[in-house]
């Protein structure tokens, strides 16, 4: 049976002017600045401190990804449709997609099938122009950087010990590694540079993180851009440049709304990678989205060893917010690739591979329910090769493990493929209390790895390397070792070995760097391959994008 794609169901799809979305949430209409006809951006004022605490969260996560995909997303949107359905007040924040994965080998990040937000061609490239808005934030502050020292280094800052790096939402891995400032005396001081992409920016983490614009100043101030020839850390302050970067921003910082084919509001903004950042939308779009609606459906990035884990270690501990419940998405392809069947053979019955690869989503149940202890369901995302056998096996080991596996046909059903699974949520919600957290904040910065590591990844032991000692060393002479820590990592394994599919048991993590997020109030730690800036695919998905003359966008997604 052939299924149409997902931007020919989008596009044939009736979505509502957003000013009766906005209407419906009794925002105030002097409060909706429009993008045109079918989004909006919305401003902060409407939040209703007072509302959060009635609104029930429910974070959605998943088992480690594979090619095979998942549908996290899909399944996000397809429960906030449910919720709908089933007479609840409801809206969902969601994080924008990065035109890297877009234009390179994932793909656009609006859902899929019957369970999408529209409209996804929008979303999908430009939206309302905040990463563009982050990008140029980011920028200015490091041309601001090289102008103070070509103007005669008053700070006296090392050009060989500058940490900031430029940004651009795009994978080019030929801005990996670069030396600029050559030419003649007046193009600049020399130095070796180097691009990262915007969702991988210290700015974009202060985007996502911050409660105010005072806040938002407040954490730009703090960014660490370098060091002087003594080793004293200089920051975005003592440049000059966080009134015009936050000038960037006032737009942006604005959640935007939009709706899901079944006219569910959505509140995308912000859009940081879980792999190598925070990986979840912003605080700002989230408590909105809870001060407006009964329960609030968000997703963090990846599996629930990067996304879940650094929404409930980071974002949960600078905002006090606690999530209600878990949704884990699994899918029977994605336990037989980590059971050791390829890509080609998904289609073939082969309950041997499911539970081969079951040890995966258990150890991402273990940690939900037991390290988190956060009331968590398996929202199986079902597929047309699945058969009732593998689909049987998954449901009854799950059961064995103290959370129910509901199946979810969303893709295909829209809301009503996921009524079972917003109902075992609205359960869930009622049986919520504080979650636990991993490691302490006083704990020192290798105490808190090393509990991630046994706890939350199944490893033993964790390996730093000398060049991280010495930044470790340095975070600690600087008072900051009592920030979280987010582990920048691969997203195929627990481990940092994107090979070791399943459960690997007793790896050592290796640590190759670290650095000091001191803006956004975290710490990142780099292992294993992981890169900042990716590439482009031996095929990107951009060489099948066009636009006819009526200006109809094919082949997006």
């Amino acid at each position: 049976m052939a299924y149409p794609s997902d931007i020919d169901i989008a596009q044939q799809a009736h979505m509502l002017p957003i000013d009766e979305i906005t209407k419906r949430l009794g925002i105030a209409p002097d409060l909706v600045d429009h993008y045109g006809r079918y989004k909006a951006k919305i401003d902060i004022s409407a939040i209703d401190e007072s509302r959060i605490e009635t609104n029930k969260l429910i974070l959605v996560t998943a088992m480690s990804p594979t090619p095979a995909g998942e549908g996290k997303t899909t399944t996000t949107v397809g429960l906030a449709d449910a919720l709908n359905r089933l007479g609840k007040s409801v809206s969902m924040a969601l994080r924008e997609p990065s035109l890297g994965p877009v234009f390179g080998l994932k793909g656009g990040a609006c859902g899929g099938g019957y369970a999408q937000v529209v409209p996804m061609e929008d979303i999908n490239l430009h939206f309302t122009g905040d990463f563009h808005a982050i990008s140029a934030a980011n920028n200015l502050l490091v041309a601001m950087l090289d102008n103070h020292i070509y103007q005669g280094n008053r700070l006296g800052i090392n050009p060989k010990n500058i940490v900031i790096k430029r940004c651009v939402d795009m994978n080019d891995r030929q801005l990996r590694h670069l030396v600029d400032g050559l030419g003649s005396p007046v193009d600049g001081v020399s130095r070796e540079d180097s691009f990262e992409m915007t969702v991988a920016s210290e700015v974009m983490a202060i985007f996502c993180l911050a409660t105010s614009i005072s806040d938002l100043k407040e954490k730009l101030g703090k960014i660490i851009v370098g060091y002087t020839y003594d080793r004293k850390p200089v920051t975005a302050q003592d440049l000059g440049a966080v009134g015009a970067m936050t000038a960037l921003l006032k737009e942006a910082i604005k959640p935007n709304v939009v709706q899901s084919l079944e006219h569910t509001p959505a509140f995308i903004h912000g859009g940081p990678f879980a792999n190598i950042a925070h990986g979840c939308n912003s605080v700002l779009a989230t408590k909105l989205s809870r001060s407006l609606t009964e329960y609030t459906v968000t997703e963090a990035g990846f599996g629930a060893d990067l996304g879940a884990e650094k929404f409930l270690d980071i974002v949960c501990r600078i905002t006090g917010n606690q999530p209600h419940c878990a949704v884990i998405v699994a899918t029977v392809r994605a336990l037989k690739m980590h059971g050791g069947v390829s890509q080609h053979d998904l289609a073939t019955e082969n309950v041997e591979a499911v539970a081969t690869g079951l040890p995966n989503l258990i150890k991402h149940i273990e940690n939900m329910t037991q390290v988190y202890q956060l009331p968590t369901v398996v929202a199986l995302n079902v597929f047309p090769t699945d058969t009732e056998a593998e689909i049987e096996h998954v449901v009854s080991r799950c059961v064995e493990y103290g959370v129910r596996c509901v199946r979810s046909t969303v893709w295909a059903d829209g809301g009503t493929g996921g009524a079972e699974l917003a109902q075992e949520v609205i359960r869930l919600c009622e049986t919520a209390s504080d979650i636990a957290f991993p490691y302490a904040d006083n704990d020192s910065l290798l105490e808190k790895l090393h509990k991630l590591v046994t706890k939350v990844y199944g490893g033993c032991a964790v390996d730093i390397s000398s060049r991280a000692q010495r930044s470790i060393a340095n975070i600690v002479k600087l008072g900051l070792s009592h920030l979280p820590v987010c582990v920048a990592k691969t997203q195929y394994s627990f481990s940092d070995n994107p090979h070791e599919l399943g459960s690997p048991r007793g790896f050592t993590l290796h640590v190759k760097d670290v650095k000091v997020n001191a803006g956004s109030g975290f710490i990142v730690v780099y292992t294993g391959d992981i890169l900042t800036m990716p590439g482009l695919p031996a095929e990107p998905a951009a060489e099948r994008i066009d636009v006819d003359d009526n200006g109809k966008v094919s082949g997006l997604f």
